[in-house]
């Protein structure tokens, strides 16, 4: 009993650092919410509990997501952009005559979103799947709803290793403009890694030893570990190009790589200091 009311304790003051935390990191402009909403489901789902990887871009989505592919239970297709799918009525009275259904727009863009996970699944004979797409980071809100059973897995980097990585992806990018945008998307990490359960996995770590973070993952994916998901070079994971996801040399080797040092205390910008910390890469 007493282990309980500890457990309860060392959550709640969790959840309150968690919020003096994204308060800090909040983009100018950018409200994040401190509770999920409630799921709007008027329809039932096809797929009941998929799996979300929430992560920045240039984390490493890709390697764990070719490497859970590898699994012969899990499938993990290249980024999906499910948000950009938007259902637009032709005529006046459509809006109406779904809404009798109870059936609002949004819902049916969950609808189509739902329908084309359960067609991977079908298409690929597994039981689980795994979106991978690091813009789910910012409308992870609107997945919770749309999928109250919905499992994550959290993907860290190194902060300012991700700006550096956007920079020398992008040809003249603006370093400023840049860092902005990977605070939203590690803010949207953060806030959905505070309120929601799931699996956190750093990129260093599953770099360093890929065997020990894919067993994590299994687990609680609730599937048994494959030592063949390490070999994914000799596995068929689709197309390895731009907006599928990375199609750096790395990938492509088929082996994991290890990652570069980490930037020094002082390479990390100032906006990216607090989380920097929260993430355990800053004293």
């Amino acid at each position: 009993m007493q282990d309980g009311r500890r457990d309860n304790a060392i959550k709640k003051a969790l959840r309150r650092r968690g919020a003096h935390l994204l308060e800090a990191v909040r983009p100018p402009g950018v409200a994040l919410k401190r509770k999920a909403p409630l799921p709007n489901r008027s329809a039932s789902r096809l797929v009941d509990s998929p799996v979300f990887l929430l992560s920045s871009v240039r984390s490493g989505s890709t390697l764990l997501r070719v490497l859970l592919n590898s699994h012969s239970r899990v499938r993990a297709p290249h980024e999906l952009h499910l948000r950009t799918l938007k259902v637009e009525p032709s005529r006046e009275f459509s809006e109406d005559v779904m809404g009798a259904l109870g059936l609002t727009r949004v819902e049916l863009e969950h609808l189509l979103w739902d329908r084309i996970l359960h067609h991977e699944l079908l298409s690929t004979g597994k039981d689980v799947i795994v979106d991978k797409t690091p813009g789910n980071a910012l409308i992870w809100q609107r997945i919770c709803a749309a999928w109250p059973n919905a499992r994550y897995i959290f993907l860290q980097r190194h902060p300012a290793a991700v700006v550096e990585s956007v920079l020398n992806r992008r040809k003249n990018a603006d370093r400023d403009e840049v860092v902005k945008e990977v605070l939203a998307y590690v803010s949207g990490v953060e806030a959905a890694r505070m309120l929601l359960d799931g699996v956190t996995v750093k990129y260093e770590d599953l770099t360093a030893d890929p065997a020990k973070e894919t067993q994590r993952i299994c687990a609680y994916l609730d599937v048994p570990w494959e030592e063949s998901m390490l070999d994914y070079g000799a596995k068929d994971h689709g197309p390895i190009k731009p907006v599928f996801g990375d199609w750096s040399k790395n990938i492509k080797s088929g082996k994991v790589q290890a990652a570069r040092p980490l930037p020094s205390a002082e390479e990390v910008p100032e906006e990216l200091r607090e989380i920097t910390r929260a993430w355990g890469y800053l004293s």
